[in-house]
């Protein structure tokens, strides 16, 4: 499986960016759980400390495809460098605000700002691959290298937050995240030699969320999204019911494994069934690999359950990422694959809030049904509009 990805750092520049690419990226599997594992340790409630972290992802997601339509406009050095800062300076005011008993309403305050100047970096590394490889076949097994390395941050971050948070001080986590964003993201943004070029929008172009394939892509991954938040949250109050919630990292990173596999797989083959098709067919095995979670209760059971239910993560997030290359004109790439990132976002932060909610009232085994429910929405999404992806490509076929 490792042999495809080998010859995609031949081109110069290619190792500089993933790996200050990779770095930026962990604090996203970092921040979600450490604002929860924080803000839970302060209030003792699941629902207030899901409420925040929704607030940030929602935030995140109104601000992806806006810093996304700044960064096709501008170049991307020009716009990262200053809103990473910004956004490292608004999470430290997060962490000082609970650290200094500040009113409830300061963490959802301090919350929209973090999120309003989070960077969706994926999109961004995804854009600069796009330039390079444009119009050959080793795009889609550059895309399938991405998802796989995001799968080792949902590895990692998880359960390296987790314990720096339970371990140390419920604060470790969410510092070590800031100073990832901070360094990795200013590191890639200074790396100017593979940075695509800004090129103009073309007149009547509009937004890529008017195009009917990634309008339904976007809705699918917000079933998705709201798939993650919410197992996220349960899966700590889960492992937390059961006097163990150092394990809860571990249980992500399970979830994190299985999409981690299948990504290292589905990027090595050259596949002959249309986009589309496997669109619809990793939203639907997604859906099946969720059934088991519902009905275990056991906390080693509940790993492999969950390395099972992450298998269709990566096949599902690369077949999208191609896709948006093959509909979105060159000139709105990055504000349309940010759209991806803004709809996973959006459930994300309804994830957690339901989570948390249903978590509190019902416990956290019965909590994973809404899990459940969301996996099946997305199928019926997919199954539903599939029409649409086959829309006439905007851009040469890779």
């Amino acid at each position: 499986m490792v042999g495809p990805y080998r010859g995609l750092f031949s081109t110069p520049g290619v190792r500089g960016f993933v790996v200050a690419g990779f770095v930026g990226r962990m604090p996203m599997a970092m921040l979600g759980i450490g604002i929860i594992l924080l803000i839970e340790a302060l209030t003792d409630s699941y629902a207030t400390a899901g409420a925040v972290a929704a607030t940030v992802n929602v935030s995140m997601a109104v601000a992806a495809p806006l810093s996304g339509r700044l960064v096709d406009r501008f170049g991307q050095a020009r716009v990262v460098v200053p809103l990473t800062l910004t956004h490292g300076a608004t999470l430290a005011g997060l962490m000082l605000c609970a650290h200094y008993g500040a009113p409830l309403w300061t963490l959802f305050a301090t919350g929209v700002a973090v999120g309003a100047t989070a960077l969706s970096l994926g999109s961004l590394v995804r854009a600069r691959w796009s330039h390079l490889l444009a119009g050959s076949g080793r795009l889609h097994t550059a895309f399938s290298f991405e998802s796989v390395a995001d799968e080792v941050i949902f590895v990692a971050g998880p359960a390296l937050v987790t314990a720096l948070a339970t371990t140390i001080n419920p604060y470790a986590g969410l510092i070590v995240a800031l100073t990832c964003t901070v360094v990795g993201t200013v590191a890639f943004a200074l790396q100017r030699g593979t940075e695509p070029p800004v090129r103009p929008r073309q007149a009547g172009s509009g937004t890529p969320i008017t195009i009917p394939g990634v309008a339904l892509m976007s809705c699918a991954f917000l079933a998705m999204g709201a798939v993650f938040g919410s197992v996220d949250l349960i899966t700590v109050a889960f492992a937390d019911e059961r006097g163990a919630k150092p394990v809860a990292g571990l249980l992500l990173a399970s979830f994190a494994a299985g999409s981690l596999v299948s990504g290292l797989w589905y990027g090595s083959r050259r596949w002959s069934i249309p986009l589309s098709s496997r669109f619809v067919r990793s939203l639907a095995v997604f859906a099946a690999g969720l059934t088991p979670i519902t009905l275990i209760g056991d906390l080693r059971l509940m790993a492999g359950a969950l390395f099972l239910a992450g298998l269709a993560i990566s096949p599902t997030i690369i077949t999208g990422y191609s896709l948006t290359e093959r509909l979105v004109p060159a000139g709105l790439l990055t504000e349309g694959m940010a759209w991806i990132s803004t709809s996973v976002g959006f459930g994300v932060a309804i994830g957690a809030w339901a989570g948390g909610r249903l978590t509190d009232a019902f416990g956290a085994s019965n909590a994973y049904g809404f899990s459940f429910a969301c996996a099946l929405l997305a199928v019926a999404v997919g199954v539903g509009g599939s029409a649409w992806l086959r829309t006439p490509v905007a851009r040469p076929q890779s």
